[in-house]
């Protein structure tokens, strides 16, 4: 385990390994504790990095001591200063008690020896350069996930500098034959965006003509990957990918698992996917393998950082017009397909919009995908808060006053979003709906030309039924297209790919190397009910990555005075959504029976669907819950079914 920065900076570049025959002349001084310089005696310079160099010596020294280094090879010489970061002793038995350093260079010294590699790499013989990068780089495995956390940073930050020097293309290829070892498949291609004809293309492949593969970006399984940012392991006889077995039949080869990750660029945009087919003695790809492709995907992220294509015919919103991948939508859930779904079905239409949702599920993150992938992404995008805004600035930003256009105005071409539009006062909606249906700008002769969708966490309709505090005739304009968004709560597949994706996000905003949530932790999280939803998420997140910073794996929550997720009101939001639960009409045993109903399911949700193990942490007995179960059945089935109502006779 890595035990500092300045540590992990050592191992952070590619080190080039340097050989006696190179004839690379290599001296080291060291200050001493009266601050005076003294030569190093009978020292071997092992290799050198972008930022730093390896050498053995039998003269021991401590780690931080300052050196005074002179390298030269060839009519190249420079002299630098550095500091010793890591110091170990050589095992084996020819070993003669030597101890092994590594060095971090002074920063102001790095301009020279990156010099110095490109001159000595170029005297290399290419086998031997490919050699030295796989031995280095491919073979190194980690032992566990949280073990090898250091690991993969390191091997991010090495791949940055391996593409700096030789054949990328060459390269690419041994990566490639290495990550088919490692994950044990049988075919793999890397495909990267091309915005001119809007597909995706292999830049490399293994086992199949890479010319084959070139298709539409928002088809298959590497489209979808592409698409969305989400990893995907597929066995294709069991789910029955389509266009698998299309491209089966234009190849002439047999697809029967994938796994396939993205690929992002510098702006941490989605360039490209790598995809590995078909596992070998096994039906799909393993949970291992997803955290070796995760770890991958990332690698080529830095080989490909400065990938960035442009072009005016893209249909692709986030190379046509430059903004942060956040917004997408994250997770794998049944519900975030759905939503994925709608966002294809609703992008390109002009009609409004209502999205309706809990306080801080992602309404307006949703608003803003669909127009950012739709029609009207590279026009103006405004959002109009009608909560917490007095009626006069509302109809001022709205509707526009004396030498100020409105909003509606500004937005020619564009997407207005409503934001929380329930809290809009009723004389505002009437004079709304007079404008959206008349398509008339206030004040201007000029035709309305902007989407609007309106974003709602009450029940609309309920409150025109309960208070007429609701304009009807608005709400029917703007219910020709709704979508309703799931809360955390409901959707806990989706707790985990959130976490990672904020995590990252935080980690490169704070400038920390990148962390990992222990598996407690992310137990923790995952069975929290999360009652301020995706908000409240990012967060917890937030100061999870504040509270930890040194910390290359997040095991805390912090303490019962300032906890990350407060455990206390975990249920909160869990009771005042069970259907029927607050039903006047329904006996109270009745009520208290769905309410313990729900808390059973949070259980066995909890322990992964093992009923016994739910029952015993209830301190219930596995035939008790089974007939707490039946009887919500009962219920649950009479107030779907009710008895008909008996007809009285009328007298004779």
């Amino acid at each position: 385990m890595l035990t500092s920065f300045s540590e992990f900076k050592y191992y952070q570049s590619f080190r080039v390994p340097v050989e006696s025959r190179d004839d690379v002349q290599f001296l080291v001084e060291f200050e001493n504790d009266q601050g005076k310089f003294e030569t190093v005696q009978k020292v071997k310079l092992m290799d050198v990095s972008m930022t730093g160099l390896g050498f053995v010596t039998t003269f021991p020294l401590p780690v931080g001591t300052i050196l005074r280094c002179s390298l030269q090879f060839k009519r190249l010489r420079f002299d630098f200063g550095a500091s010793i970061v890591r110091a170990f002793h050589n095992v084996g038995a020819n070993a003669e008690e030597s101890m092994s350093y590594g060095a971090e260079m002074d920063a102001e010294d790095y301009t020279n020896m990156k010099r110095f590699i490109e001159q000595y790499i170029q005297s290399l013989p290419p086998e031997r350069l490919k050699d030295s990068l796989i031995k280095l780089a491919l073979t190194q495995h980690y032992a566990s996930e949280k073990e090898g956390f250091e690991m993969f940073s390191l091997l991010l930050s090495l791949f940055k500098d391996i593409t700096q020097f030789g054949n990328k293309e060459k390269f690419v290829e041994s990566m490639l034959e290495e990550i088919v070892r490692i994950l044990n498949g049988q075919r793999a291609s890397i495909f990267l965006i091309n915005t001119e004809t809007n597909e995706l293309e292999a830049v490399a492949a293994l086992g199949i003509d890479k010319e084959l593969l070139k298709f539409d970006y928002r088809k298959g399984i590497a489209g979808s990957v592409f698409t969305t940012g989400v990893s995907l392991n597929i066995d294709c006889k069991t789910d029955k990918v389509r266009f698998s077995e299309e491209m089966d039949k234009a190849t002439g080869y047999d697809t029967r698992s994938i796994i396939c990750s993205p690929i992002t660029n510098r702006e941490d945009k989605i360039i490209g996917v790598i995809e590995i087919l078909n596992k070998r003695n096994e039906d799909r790809f393993t949970v291992e393998d997803e955290k070796t492709m995760k770890v991958l995907g990332l690698i080529l992220s830095s080989v490909f950082h400065h990938y960035s294509p442009m072009s005016e015919k893209s249909l692709i919103r986030r190379f046509s017009t430059p903004y942060d991948r956040e917004f997408a939508w994250i997770g794998r859930s049944t519900q975030t397909s759905e939503i994925r779904k709608a966002v294809v079905r609703l992008k390109d239409i002009d009609s409004p919009l209502v999205i309706t949702g809990e306080t801080g599920v992602g309404k307006k993150l949703f608003s803003r995908i669909i127009h950012n992938e739709g029609k009207r992404g590279l026009a103006p995008y405004v959002v109009i808060s009608c909560k917490g805004v007095d009626e006069e600035t509302l109809a001022r930003e709205m509707f526009g006053f004396e030498g100020h256009k409105s909003k509606f105005e500004e937005c020619i071409g564009g997407t207005i979003v409503l934001d929380e539009v329930g809290f809009m006062p009723i004389p505002l909606q009437m004079k709304l709906f007079k404008v959206l249906s008349e398509r008339r700008i206030p004040g201007s002769h000029i035709s309305l030309d902007t989407r609007v969708i309106f974003t709602s966490s009450r029940n609309l309709k309920q409150m025109i039924e309960d208070s007429g505090s609701f304009n009807p005739d608005l709400f029917n304009y703007m219910s020709s297209s709704e979508v309703q968004i799931e809360p955390l709560r409901k959707r806990p597949q989706d707790i985990e790919d959130l976490l990672s994706f904020f995590l990252k996000k935080e980690c490169r905003k704070q400038g920390l190397l990148l962390k990992d949530f222990s598996e407690e932790v992310k137990e923790q999280m995952t069975g929290y009910s999360w009652p301020g939803n995706v908000v409240e998420l990012e967060k917890a997140v937030e100061k999870a990555v504040l509270y930890n910073p040194k910390a290359h794996v997040i095991s805390d929550l912090g303490s019962k005075s300032t906890p990350i997720i407060d455990i206390s009101k975990n249920n909160g939001c869990m009771l005042e959504n069970i259907p029927h639960a607050d039903d006047a009409n329904l006996p109270l045993k009745d009520r208290v029976a769905l309410v313990e109903r729900e808390m059973i399911l949070a259980e066995i949700k909890r322990h992964k669907g093992n009923k016994s193990r739910a029952a015993t942490a209830m301190g219930i007995s596995r035939e008790a819950l089974r007939k707490k179960m039946l009887i919500t059945d009962e219920i649950i089935e009479a107030l779907k079914n009710p008895p008909k109502p008996v007809e009285e006779k009328k007298a004779a």
